[in-house]
């Protein structure tokens, strides 16, 4: 299977009638995929970990309404190249930055929660003239967000513990190898609001992408890459200031609530905190329709 949009199983009714896979090799030779459709401004959404863009694929038919919807697959996810470096947030907003002028847009909105976070804040940290607005949500911001202890409480220790294991220098690659099925079906079911909220055939989707030796490596890489991402995002706001565009910061009730709005007002300016009520972290498939609406409040 290759993931992209004729590929991928369980989509929305007409949905390829409206979206349509596209590619757009860099100037230093990656081969990025996004999913692109609609009419109206740009509007470039960011996987989630360990997702790819068909985690977006329930709120893109309303979005494109709208807007001319980039559902992007981050190097190392999804259709696009899978190299064995370059996981930091600088090379990230760099590949996005260039995927979105390939593909002809200058300017546009951005939109990312969990990974999907760091790199949209990256992209507006590092090309500010370019992101019109972003919205983030359900992760921590590096180099701003306060560590937790070593000894946690179980409920945190069961939330958090993938940080320290997915940072390991190659042990953990080993260990997941031919194991997908339960190490990244875990984490869909422990960190939704029921164990039971994105459906099994999904799951199945995301852990047949991650089988791909280069995919389960990338998955690795950005969280081993977190330091690198942190100096980065604290010299930029030392030396640019803090972000002016306007942001909406989005939690989950039973996942990181206000924990967004709160980390991202350190480091911006304009930010509107909320948290959707009945969500764990994976936003766009529990709560797709009120996730829609908040975005289409504070996009349009």
């Amino acid at each position: 299977m290759s993931f992209t949009v004729t590929e991928v199983p369980g989509l929305p009714a007409g949905f390829t009638d409206t979206f349509t896979s596209r590619t757009v090799t860099t100037d230093d030779g990656l081969t990025l995929h996004a999913v692109v459709g609609g009419s109206g401004p740009a509007l470039l959404l960011l996987p989630a970990w360990p997702q790819f863009w068909y985690n977006w694929r329930l709120v893109m038919p309303a979005l494109a309404e709208h807007f001319t919807v980039v559902a992007a697959d981050v190097r190392g996810t999804g259709a696009s190249d899978k190299p064995t470096t370059g996981y930091d947030g600088a090379t990230a907003a760099d590949d996005l930055a260039a995927l979105m002028t390939g593909l002809g847009f200058d300017r546009f909105a951005v939109v990312g929660y969990d990974h999907g976070l760091l790199v949209g804040h990256a992209l507006a940290s590092k090309h500010r003239d370019r992101v019109t607005r972003l919205v983030v949500g359900e992760a921590i911001l590096p180099g701003f967000s306060p560590s937790p202890p070593l000894m946690m409480d179980a409920a945190t220790n069961e939330f958090l513990w993938h940080f320290a294991f997915n940072s390991l220098a190659e042990i953990n690659d080993r260990m997941v190898a031919g194991r997908e099925e339960i190490y990244y079906g875990h984490q869909f079911t422990s960190k939704a609001a029921r164990p039971d909220a994105i459906p099994q055939d999904a799951i199945d989707v995301y852990v047949d992408a991650l089988r791909d030796p280069g995919a389960r490596h990338a998955s690795f890489e950005v969280y081993r890459q977190l330091g690198e991402t942190a100096e980065q995002f604290q010299r930029w706001h030392k030396e640019d200031g803090p972000l002016t565009v306007p942001v909406l910061a989005i939690g989950g009730e039973y996942s990181t609530g206000t924990a967004p709005a709160e980390d991202m007002r350190k480091v911006a300016t304009d930010v509107t905190g909320i948290v959707i009520p009945g969500s764990g972290h994976f936003l766009a498939e529990e709560v797709p329709e009120p996730l829609t609406k908040a975005l289409l409040d504070f996009l349009r």
